[in-house]
């Protein structure tokens, strides 16, 4: 039987005349009921959206699009807005990493250009590195500069004790992805194929991973999906080609490391900071993770009401963040 959430969310599309949604709802309805054993009700839930669709099909007909900025029903529970503030001119990577981000916006912002020469865009992106180092923002600073929105794919939601039902929340996901264009992330993607708490068969995880990679291949809209993993060497090498590129971070360079402190501090009244004594106490330390020091040194400065942030002050906020790493 439906569950209390499929009959609310048939509800909701049939009272706003999202017809689309209502039949991929019935759908999963009918394959639930086929897991269970009730193929004849299976095939007849199946029947009656097939003639339904074929009723509402005529040359004017215009397939509905399910708004996920404002998300209802099952698909609240597994995509999350995130804000976009940062653009990609913002970002503080290494010129060549740089120069891959700046050529993945600019196929995306000249899609017509390349697809009237029947050429296709980078849209399956593969973020791997350490974590605090960029991939995230970097999917923000995206979305942002092609004004599109940022969606966090929530794999708490996805993964399920249930292959069946997980494999029914992922072909939402997609077929939001392939309605509404936006910025799709999926993090920390290493989940997908190599999580062993929700089941003991590890085939049926195979098979969560095997049916991503075929959504992913089959997409027909302009959407930007983003993989993210703090594990690449965890990964089948063999997924790699799958995606259109592979985008590797790492730590912060010490021309990085000072850049993004300079940035966080901004104006903040300073001493003359020993630049080789702050760098030494920062090395190996993420981009996120400076950024964290240099703000609890400006708590300091301002609880101390001091006039000026100095070195110390600074290196200390840097240790602390190395110890509590290291605990």
């Amino acid at each position: 039987m439906a569950t209390a959430t499929q009959i609310k969310s048939l509800l909701q599309s049939h009272g706003s005349g999202d017809d689309e949604r209502f039949y991929a709802i019935a759908l999963q309805v009918a394959a639930a009921e086929a897991r269970r054993g009730h193929e004849a009700l299976a095939a007849e839930i199946k029947k009656l959206v097939d003639q339904a669709k074929q009723r509402k099909a005529t040359p004017k007909s215009v397939p509905s699009i399910f708004h996920v900025a404002q998300p209802q029903g099952e698909a609240a529970e597994l995509l999350e807005e995130a804000a976009a503030t940062w653009k990609v001119k913002d970002l503080i990577l290494p010129q060549p990493l740089r120069d891959r981000v700046s050529r993945i916006l600019e196929e995306q912002q000249h899609l017509s250009r390349l697809r009237e020469h029947g050429l296709h865009p980078r849209q399956r992106l593969l973020f791997t590195g350490p974590p605090g180092c960029g991939k995230t923002m970097t999917a923000s600073a995206l979305a942002n500069d092609l004004r599109l929105p940022l969606f966090v794919v929530r794999l708490d939601s996805l993964i399920t004790r249930y292959l069946g039902e997980s494999l029914s929340k992922l072909r939402i996901i997609f077929d939001t992805v392939n309605s509404t264009r936006a910025v799709y992330l999926f993090d920390e993607f290493d989940s997908i194929g190599y999580t062993r708490d929700f089941t003991g068969d590890v085939g049926e995880m195979r098979r969560l991973l095997n049916s991503f990679l075929t959504f992913i291949e089959k997409l027909s809209s302009n959407s930007l999906v983003i993989a993210a993993t703090n594990h690449g060497d965890r990964l089948d090498k063999a997924l790699y080609r799958r995606f259109d590129d592979l985008i590797e971070f790492g730590l912060p360079l010490p021309t990085h490391m000072w850049k993004t402190i300079k940035a966080r501090l901004g104006s903040i009244p300073q001493d003359e900071l020993d630049r080789a004594q702050i760098l030494k106490a920062a090395a190996g330390l993420s981009y996120s993770e400076i950024t964290r020091a240099c703000e609890e040194a400006i708590k300091e400065l301002l609880l101390r009401k001091s006039k000026f942030l100095s070195t110390s002050m600074l290196i200390k906020a840097l240790t602390e963040r190395r110890l509590f790493l290291n605990r």
